[in-house]
């Protein structure tokens, strides 16, 4: 009952996000090309799909978060997630979250202009 409730919820407010967005139609196609953009970028930076490229920023970011963690990458931190979004990419459901969110943060900027 409250798992069933919680996700109606949020589906709710989700969909309240999207119909702000698509109100201003201006605002989300820069947001759609960021949100498209996300696995080009990780990849420039060296967060690949078979691991991170050596002599990359992604090394560099390795090896300063192994050192400060006493030899290793602590799960959950900046390099292994970004990693992780390096190798799988983003899913469909935070694609649509993100650019919801984004859009609809931009409409309510672009309404005081």
């Amino acid at each position: 009952m409250v798992a069933s409730a919680f996700t109606s919820s949020a589906v709710t407010r989700v969909a309240k996000v999207a119909r702000v967005a698509s109100s201003c139609a201006t605002c989300v196609l820069p947001l759609v090309v960021a949100v498209g953009a996300v696995p080009m970028v990780l990849s420039a930076m060296g967060f690949t799909a078979t691991g991170i490229a050596s002599s990359s920023i992604a090394a560099k970011m390795m090896s300063a978060a192994a050192i400060a963690n006493g030899g290793g990458v602590a799960p959950g931190s900046l390099v292994a997630t970004l990693q992780s979004l390096g190798a799988t990419g983003l899913s469909g459901l935070t694609k649509f979250i993100l650019g919801s969110t984004g859009s609809a943060i931009a409409a309510g900027i672009a309404r005081f202009y």
